[in-house]
């Protein structure tokens, strides 16, 4: 038997499009009972916010063929049959290859992508038009076991203060889960190691005023009871929820931009796909002015500088990237035998 389809009309900027809808009734979020059908009509309404936070980014598509409660899987090339109202771009990814990553740049595409099963939306800190170079610094403050929402508006805060005095101004979002994502947009001119090397330092400056409540060590079994401040997001190809992204959770919520003063007492979870209409039609969008005036990372880069002259260097990369300069021995501290490792941070072979 022949799936159920429906056409929704979709209003681009050069006109109406038709994008075909299979199983609109299939449900995504099963304790909300939220379709495919809803969540493409969700798709059209944040649109204009989704496109303006997303758009012509390279993107990657985190699909559930049955919902969320099923297996999701990664989409990053164009997949077979792509129409020509989705866009693509080829990036370097961190071993050095290239490929073509998808591009949302038109309503009708973020449809398409829904239409695709996609649930959560990762894009890049780089614009399609010129992806080796990031638009913005991203941290993610992470709670960690016996820390919650309410200790990482804290840290933003406090966050929000250290990029001040390093010439950034910052913009919140929720996570749509348990953190807080804090963006500072800037001038495209440095590429991502150094862009991670910014976010080290203003994270290094964090922990120095509030090294009880935040922490930068990479291995869990050393954070502590502390906001966790996610260096690593910084690295090209690791990416985070979107703004107006839904996440694969339970109650559908949203990773959504906020005001910063908002964010004392908020709760995250009353941010949802059925929510975030009535928001924007009441607050507007948060991030609406997010690139009006990028900032200058050369303060950072300077800090970066000074720490290393103090003998801070570089941080672990995650464990799929390759072997980095200067970065320490990728084996947590309680497993770690000195003998093992020379002063480079590769492993001496056995005798």
């Amino acid at each position: 038997m022949a799936s159920e389809r429906v056409t929704l009309t979709v209003a681009d900027p050069e006109g109406e499009r038709e994008v075909v809808l299979s199983s609109p009734n299939r449900v995504v979020w099963p304790e909300l009972g939220i379709t495919k059908a809803e969540f493409a009509e969700y798709a059209q309404i944040v649109a204009d916010p989704f496109l303006a936070a997303n758009g012509n980014r390279p993107v990657s598509l985190e699909r559930f063929r049955d919902g969320i409660g099923g297996e999701g899987f990664f989409s990053k090339n164009p997949p077979k049959g792509t129409p020509d109202y989705v866009d693509a771009v080829t990036v370097t990814y961190n071993s050095g290859r290239r490929h073509p990553q998808i591009v949302l740049n038109r309503p009708s595409a973020l449809v398409w992508a829904v239409q695709m099963n996609t649930v959560v939306f990762h894009p890049w800190a780089s614009l399609a038009t010129d992806s080796d170079n990031p638009v913005e610094l991203r941290i993610d403050l992470d709670p960690q076991p016996g820390t919650d929402f309410t200790d990482a508006v804290v840290a933003a805060h406090a966050l929000r203060e250290v990029l001040r005095e390093a010439g950034l101004e910052a913009f919140a979002k929720t996570s749509g889960n348990r953190g807080l994502h804090v963006f500072a947009p800037i001038v495209a001119e440095h590429e991502f190691l150094e862009v991670r090397h910014a976010v080290i330092a203003a994270g290094r400056e964090l922990e120095r005023r509030m090294p009880e409540r935040v922490t930068m060590n990479w291995w869990k079994e050393e954070r502590g009871e502390r906001i966790f401040i996610d260096f690593n997001q910084a690295n090209r190809d690791r990416t985070m929820a979107g703004a107006y992204s839904a996440r694969a959770l339970p109650g559908a919520t949203v990773s959504t931009p906020v005001l910063w003063d908002e964010l004392d007492g908020l709760d995250p979870t009353r941010f949802t796909v059925r929510t975030i209409p009535g928001r924007l039609q009441e607050v507007g969008d948060p991030w609406a002015q997010k690139q009006a005036a990028p900032g200058r990372i050369d303060t950072l880069l300077q800090w970066w500088e000074r720490d290393v002259a103090d003998g801070l260097g570089e941080l672990p990369f995650p464990p799929e990237f390759p072997k980095m300069p200067g970065e320490p021995p990728r084996v947590q501290p309680s497993k770690k035998v000195a003998a093992h490792w020379d002063a480079d941070g590769e492993p001496v072979e056995k005798p």
